[in-house]
């Protein structure tokens, strides 16, 4: 008990030390965290989730995620890996009947990516239905389609589709007829160059011998 401006608060003190960081199922999570919140930021257990985990340890939620002991973050380890083995109901899990296995498994953290892509991809080597959905880029469980689920590409006509070309013709134009010009003034030059000397050299001698 610890008396306050007035209040008396009930403080709590275990006798592990005060961490910052916890980790819990390979996240760092802040000690200043509560625990219900904390256990919110594992990739996998979700309100209700850490909400069951925590009754059926009998830990308190409002408690700071830093005053846990080690004995307390294994044990809640060990039921968010494993909830079965806590006598958690099949219908709480996030994965049932896993096809490959036929179990009732709970994934966490980098397993729910890895297990959606490779349903994903099990659907389009089969040709379903709903692998040609995933596929086009479209809904999959049978939403309608026309007023929503427009992401992507731009829908319907295009405006200024042909003016595109006319500016490039344009602009090709004035090019062709620079590269023109001076391929032009480079032959004026040089015929006049070469014709007025070469007439002149000539006819001087052809006078002077006779």
């Amino acid at each position: 008990m610890v008396f306050i401006g007035g209040f008396w608060i009930l403080e709590y003190l275990s006798s592990q030390e005060y961490r910052h960081i916890v980790r819990i199922v390979g996240n760092d999570i802040p000690g200043e965290k509560k625990l219900l919140v904390g256990l919110t930021q594992i990739k996998g257990v979700g309100f209700n989730f850490a909400t069951a985990v925590c009754d059926s340890l009998k830990i308190n939620t409002n408690s700071s995620i830093g005053n846990l002991s080690e004995e307390n973050v294994q044990s809640i380890e060990k039921i968010i890996t494993d909830p079965i083995g806590g006598n958690f109901p099949t219908w709480f899990l996030n994965r049932q009947k896993d096809i490959e296995t036929g179990k009732d498994i709970h994934l966490l953290t980098s397993d729910i990516p890895f297990t959606l892509r490779n349903d994903i991809e099990r659907e389009r080597i089969t040709a379903s239905w709903r692998g040609y959905r995933h596929l086009s880029g479209l809904k999959v469980r049978g939403q309608r389609t026309r007023t929503s689920g427009r992401k992507g590409g731009a829908v319907g006509v295009a405006k200024g589709g042909l003016v595109a070309p006319k500016k490039d013709g344009a602009a090709a134009e004035p090019v062709a007829d620079a590269a023109a010009d001076p391929a032009e003034k480079k032959d004026a030059p040089a015929d006049g160059k070469k014709e007025a000397p070469a007439e002149g050299k000539k006819e001087a001698p052809a006078e002077k011998k006779k």
